[in-house]
């Protein structure tokens, strides 16, 4: 049984220690261990770590796990267990829990499963699989009591305890339906808990100010239940009967889910965990929007060319055709400067890096940057050179652009993950200052490595 006393951190240091060392010991720690402090873990371990983990918990240990852990754990615990194994650890979850497993397992195995559990659970288990998972059936859960309007509270009490422990959402509560299987009424634990048994469940039952189809969005029925304050959202199908339930911790882990992909796709990067990913993958996937950056850029150079006469000397003794170039440095260096920050901040937020992290994700987030910036500053180069014509040195030109937005890129990547690391150790939320300072600070550094460069390269060496 986990023991409420033990230090998260100090459990975590002891099972690298375990893993590391002898792990006989493991299935007795582990024993001692919350399962989602176990799940949690898993999030970022090594796949061979996280089998050896898994290996040593016994089947409801392992069931518990299931309850907590990610879409991405889940991929890689599925294919370790047997269909045997599958059908106990199935058959210990709810059927939304259920269904989230079986979409990791090959199709004749989730089917011999689903042959193996009763017909009503069998059914149950089809029905949700067969809806897309952003939708209001794919969130729902098909684990909840029903009874008709003529009972009384006595009646409702009696068909909670008619169902097992794994057919009910504790957050659902009671719905009353009608002979059609249409919802009229509801009532929380609380009502069954306050009111006389003999009571009618009529006098009682709340009304239920709204419904969802079960092909509607998942994140509209989590707005429904945010909205109406819901415990429990009815979902019905076509005939309005009511088919599952979207309770409140359905709706906040929807909610959860859509900020961090908006989050991610706000900064130009995907919905997964950047952190773990490798370098070259995150590169392809934030420079579609440093491309977006250089090209706004250049379109800002030509117009700035058109508006400008050619070759004014500024009172930095910089010519316009260097200085129009500006917004593609502090454009690009924001981006990327933002891009990393943000994934850092986030990363701190959930657990997902940890301090003996720190160093790896420092230089991977710098490296990637560094990626970033010569791309861009190659591009740049090209672009620049052939766009001024009018220059007898463009090629210097174009390098002296170039190399800033290499310089410039790769700095903001720099700031970028290590102010949030500077804030957290600290003891700054990261979240508070990393934004509006790295800005800020990145505009400042970038317009300097531009002006330096510019200086060294073009006027130096002319």
């Amino acid at each position: 049984m986990p023991n409420p006393e033990h230090n998260t951190d100090e459990d975590l240091r002891t099972l690298a220690e375990l893993l590391e060392g002898n792990t006989s010991g493991l299935p007795e720690f582990l024993a001692t261990m919350h399962a989602a402090d176990i799940a949690s873990w898993m999030q970022y371990g090594s796949e061979q770590d996280i089998e050896t983990v898994f290996r040593a918990l016994g089947n409801e240990a392992r069931a518990d796990v299931f309850e907590f852990a990610t879409y991405e754990v889940e991929s890689v615990l599925v294919p370790l267990l047997s269909t045997n194994e599958m059908i106990e650890v199935v058959e210990a979850l709810g059927v939304d829990e259920a269904v989230d497993l079986l979409d990791h397992a090959p199709v004749r195995v989730a089917e011999q499963v689903i042959e193996s559990a009763e017909d009503e659970r069998a059914e149950d288990l089809r029905r949700l699989r067969s809806y897309a998972t952003d939708t209001a059936g794919g969130v729902m859960t098909t684990d909840f009591a029903t009874i008709g309007p003529e009972g009384n509270i006595g009646d409702a009490i009696k068909a909670l305890r008619q169902e097992d422990e794994h057919t009910i959402e504790e957050e659902a509560g009671l719905f009353i339906v009608d002979q059609a299987g249409q919802p009229i009424g509801w009532l929380s634990d609380r009502d069954l808990i306050t009111t006389p048994i003999h009571t009618p469940v009529r006098d009682v039952m709340a009304e239920i100010p709204v419904l969802i189809s079960a092909g509607e969005d998942q994140e509209e029925a989590a707005i429904l239940v945010a909205r109406y304050n819901l415990q429990a959202l009815a979902v019905v199908d076509d005939s309005g009967a009511l088919i599952g339930v979207v309770t409140s911790d359905d709706a906040g882990e929807v909610f959860e889910e859509e900020a961090e992909e908006d989050i991610r796709r706000l900064v130009g990067t995907s919905t997964d965990e950047q952190t773990h990913l490798p370098i070259l993958t995150r590169v392809r996937q934030r420079l579609p929007l440093q491309v977006l950056t250089v090209l706004g850029g250049l379109v800002t150079a030509f117009i700035l060319r058109i508006s400008i006469p050619a070759g004014e000397a500024s009172g930095s003794g910089l010519s316009s055709d260097v200085l129009r170039y500006i917004p593609i440095i502090i454009g690009l260096a924001g981006n990327v400067g933002i891009q990393a920050s943000t994934i850092l901040v986030r990363a701190f937020a959930t657990g997902e890096v940890t301090p003996d992290r720190e160093r790896t994700v420092f230089l991977s987030e710098a490296t990637t940057g560094l990626l970033i910036g010569l791309i861009c500053g190659l591009g740049t180069m090209v672009i620049s050179a052939m766009m001024e014509t009018q220059l007898e040195n463009r090629v210097l030109f174009g390098s002296t652009i170039g190399v800033s937005v290499f310089l410039a890129v790769t700095w903001a990547s720099v700031l970028g993950s290590s102010i949030p690391m500077a804030c957290r150790r600290l003891g700054i939320d990261p979240a508070i200052v990393a934004g509006p300072f790295l800005i800020t600070l990145s505009d400042i550094s970038g317009i300097g490595i531009f002006m330096l460069s510019a200086h060294a390269l073009l006027f130096v060496a002319s």
